[in-house]
């Protein structure tokens, strides 16, 4: 990873937790996020995905709109850095119970 490529990530990381804390506050079943890039085709390679505790919490969050309340939350932080991307591209999202039954809670393959 380049030197600006690394101090990029460092700025995204940094956007993402503001994401995350809010998340955890506001997001019923919301665990945690994290991302994935590619800097040689950056930003359209973009991807954050926001894990969920069951797929159950998820497609309740999905009824209640907050699937679109967290792509604007990152839209907005990462627009902040002049990153501008459209979020059906942009987000992602999953459960710790889907990755646990189809990759046995193996993350680093199921990303």
């Amino acid at each position: 990873m380049r030197k600006t490529d690394k101090k990029l990530d460092n700025q995204i990381r940094k956007a993402l937790t503001v994401v995350c804390e809010i998340a955890l506050e506001e997001v019923d079943g919301f665990q945690w996020l994290t991302h994935v890039v590619n800097y040689d085709k950056f930003p359209q390679s973009l991807v954050v995905t926001c894990v969920f505790d069951t797929k159950e919490a998820y497609r309740k969050a999905m009824e209640a709109g907050r699937d679109h309340y967290l792509v604007d939350l990152i839209q907005d932080e990462l627009f902040a850095l002049n990153i501008g991307i459209k979020g059906e591209n942009l987000v992602r999202f999953d459960s710790e119970e889907a990755c646990q039954i189809e990759h046995k809670g193996k993350w680093q393959h199921r990303l």
